[in-house]
């Protein structure tokens, strides 16, 4: 794998690539193990469509309601509607696990001089509680919300954020999202990009290609050539 150079900033995407969003179902006794998986998949269906639908009508709200309208739906479709488990399920959410590699790859990347940085549709209040329970407050510089620009992902609006913020030119970012719809977007815009294809998922049929994929963050410090 050919290592991508001249990069002085890695931006993550949150939820998928640093935060396992399955893990608030994962952790919640109340919701049955045979109901588990299709619950994950349709909440997660639900927020990122709900997200996208939002953009184009240019009616946006934010992360945390979008996510809790998804529940909403996930649930009563899934026969699990009960408003004990929906509080339970939300909390959770707000402190979602990190994936294993994740602290310690960040801590190579900012020990070898790179700057570190989350941009993510979630609010700053949910990144503030995912980052804390997760530890990682020591090893990101920036945490970017699309709160700042009132639209979502993928509009070129909220990666501007990133060299707007960083004062980084858009080749010298390593955009790093699990998501193929993100990466493809972070790379029509004109960030260099790895796709943290963790579902190895096949290729996305839209604008934009990542540079590299790679199945988890592990091999990210390897990929910028630091080692």
């Amino acid at each position: 794998m050919s290592a991508i150079q001249g990069i002085r900033a890695c931006v993550f995407d949150a939820y998928g690539t640093l935060f396992d969003f399955g893990s608030a179902v994962a952790r919640c006794p109340d919701v049955p193990d045979d109901r588990r998986a299709a619950l994950v998949t349709l909440w997660r269906d639900k927020q990122l469509q709900y997200t996208w639908l939002r953009s184009l009508q240019n009616l946006y709200t934010d992360f945390e309601t979008v996510t809790a309208d998804a529940l909403d739906f996930a649930l009563e479709a899934t026969g699990l509607a009960d408003s004990k488990r929906r509080e339970s399920l939300l909390a959770l959410y707000r402190i979602v696990s990190a994936y294993p590699e994740v602290k310690a790859t960040l801590g190579t990347l900012k020990a070898k001089g790179i700057t570190t940085a989350i941009l993510s549709n979630g609010t700053p209040a949910m990144l503030a509680a995912a980052i804390a329970h997760a530890g990682l407050g020591d090893v990101l510089d920036h945490v970017l919300s699309v709160e700042a620009v009132g639209v979502f992902k993928t509009d070129p609006r909220v990666y501007q954020l990133v060299p707007a913020r960083l004062g980084v030119q858009r080749k010298e970012v390593c955009f790093v999202s699990s998501n193929g719809w993100d990466a493809y977007g972070a790379s029509a815009f004109g960030f260099r990009v790895a796709w943290c294809n963790r579902a190895r998922q096949p290729a996305e049929r839209l604008p934009g290609a990542p540079d590299a994929a790679i199945s988890d963050l592990s091999a990210l410090p390897g990929l910028l050539g630091l080692g």
